[in-house]
């Protein structure tokens, strides 16, 4: 074989082992510090300013700033973020992704091997899975070095080759770099990446600074095309959010452009360094503190433009059947996914609770218009129980911690027993239904222990539901839970024997009673799912009404 398709072979190599540590490393970064990443995102307020910082942390975290738009994108479009939010977010993302530019313009190659091997022992020896993400980062962070240099030593003999030299300086015309940079990055789809192939030209002498400096600015518009793709489909707002990040970028293309062709800020960065690879980095680095300095204070004017590209008000037509929540664009981020579907849960067990307050104001005051209500809550109830559950499927397939799996896999009989709460709830609305077509009433006696029943049951939803809201976990409350169940299942049995003479002594309708008998079942079962809830995650703690 020729050494010069030898060399394009093993430069091609390069680039994919360069590009495989980049996502080794990414990945495992985002598994490691996945509950922290949970809590920086919990802490986002409205302020732009801290949003900014929160982008800056979270992108150098996961060293992916496509990644994070992404994510914004899909928080946006689930309602827990506002367009401002995310526009600070987005803006100290591009801050955050320049950590791995830096890191590359160091010589440190020779050190790779060691990393890679290390890092290949914790990950096959090691049986804890966060020991193993930590192993992941670290032959990640190998191999991308370890890639990189394969790639610049074997680009070295062909930089003075003419075909080379033509195309370099074609991308050093303005409008052609900028072209190049964003196709390069809107294919590779990382900023992070498509910069360190150019360190890697520029270490192998191929690529000079005034070169390469208008395909750096081309890469901060290219790392934009995948939060606009993923925003296909989705809300007006989250649409303008990608949109935002497009008009963003495109301003500091703009305004660095003219800053290069007017000034000589190219002499500037050369000036400073000889190292090529970290003056691509430093470009890199000053465009995005720059474009954020400056432009983070005119949010608002950036996010008109946006509203201008995709106009018109959002659809208030009612969409109950649909996840809040959670989106596919989520699951890109497998720690803010289980964080996301543990909400969709909770808000799933509020409207299992909310029908069942409905149905049994439906049975006590006999309204329609209730029990049509209960109807429409159940569809949503039953669409959200198949949702739900088929994304747990999706998320249990994805590389999350130990704690996460085992709380993902506790999750789908959470799922299961809300979803029957809400079906013994529809069972009191037919009862309730039942009694307005033959237009017969509970006796007053039935009526009293109906009310009973209906605090001590709703007592142990709420509670239940503050256990695994994670509002309590006093064992206190896990004997009132307790407590109660108990108690319900002796006054169904009381009230159950008592009804019995009711019909004996002719004060009850048999028909009546049959539906009285129905009724005191569907309570107990409720009260059995919510209890169920409650000690989904301390099933040592179910036995505590016998303690002392």
């Amino acid at each position: 074989m020729p050494l010069v398709a030898t060399q394009i072979i093993l430069a091609l190599g390069g680039l994919g082992l360069f590009l495989y540590g980049m996502k080794l490393l990414g990945d495992g970064l985002e598994l490691a510090a996945g509950a922290k990443l949970r809590v920086i995102l919990e802490k986002l307020t409205s302020n732009r300013f801290l949003g900014a910082l929160v982008g800056i942390i979270v992108t150098a975290i996961i060293q992916s700033s496509t990644a994070v738009s992404v994510m914004v994108v899909g928080f946006v479009n689930a309602g827990l973020m506002t367009l401002t939010q995310a526009m600070g977010v987005i803006m100290g993302a591009t801050i955050g992704t320049t950590v791995t530019s830096l890191i590359l313009s160091f010589n440190i190659a020779q050190y790779m091997p060691v990393l890679i091997c290390f890092g290949a022992f914790m990950v096959s020896l090691s049986k804890k899975n966060n020991t193993k993400y930590v192993g992941q980062i670290i032959a990640g962070f190998g191999i991308l070095f370890f890639g990189m240099t394969t790639m610049s030593d074997n680009l070295k003999p062909l930089a003075s080759s003419d075909f080379f030299q033509y195309m370099i300086t074609s991308v050093g015309d303005p409008l052609i770099g900028i072209i190049f940079g964003t196709i390069f990055a809107g294919v590779v789809q990382s900023s992070s990446a498509t910069v360190g192939v150019l360190q890697a030209l520029g270490a192998a002498g191929a690529l000079a600074l005034p070169n390469a400096v208008y395909i750096v600015y081309g890469i901060h518009i290219g790392a934009c095309v995948t939060s606009v793709i993923s925003s296909i489909g989705a809300s007006k707002a989250a649409q303008r959010t990608a949109w935002s990040y497009v008009i963003f970028c495109s301003i500091g293309v703009l305004m660095f452009t003219g800053i290069t062709m007017f000034t000589p800020f190219v002499s500037w960065v050369q000036a400073s360094t000889d190292n090529v690879s970290l003056q691509i980095s430093l470009v890199h680095i000053i465009f995005s503190i720059v474009t954020t300095l400056v432009l983070l204070p005119c949010n608002g004017i950036i996010i008109k433009m946006a509203c201008m590209i995709i106009r018109g008000e959002e659809s208030t037509e009612k969409e109950a059947c649909r996840l809040k929540y959670v989106d596919e664009r989520i699951l890109k981020t497998p720690p803010i996914a289980v964080n996301q579907i543990t909400k969709e849960i909770q808000r799933m067990g509020r409207l299992a609770k909310k029908n069942f307050v409905l149905s049994m104001e439906a049975l006590l005051e006999l309204d329609k218009k209730k029990i049509e209500q209960v109807e429409e809550n159940e569809e949503v109830i039953d669409y959200l129980n198949h949702t739900i559950t088929s994304y747990l499927v999706k998320i249990n397939g994805l590389a999350i911690e130990d704690t996460d799996r085992e709380k993902i896999g506790k999750y789908y009989h959470v799922v299961s027993d809300m979803e029957r709460i809400g079906d013994h709830a529809e069972n009191i609305c037919e009862i309730a239904g039942m009694q307005l077509e033959k237009n017969e009433m509970f006796s007053e006696k039935a009526i009293a222990e109906i009310n009973e029943l209906k605090e001590l049951v709703t007592s142990v939803i709420d509670n239940s539901l503050k256990i695994f809201d994670g509002e309590s976990r006093d064992r206190r409350m896990f004997r009132l839970v307790g407590d109660t169940e108990q108690k319900i299942d002796d006054k169904t049995e009381l009230f159950k024997e008592k009804h019995i003479e009711r019909l004996r002594d002719g004060e009850c309708d048999a028909t009546v009673g049959t539906l009285f008998m129905e009724l005191l079942t569907n309570l107990e079962r409720i009260a059995d799912h919510s209890t169920n809830i409650a000690f989904s995650f301390f099933p040592n703690f179910r036995p505590i009404q016998n303690e002392a």
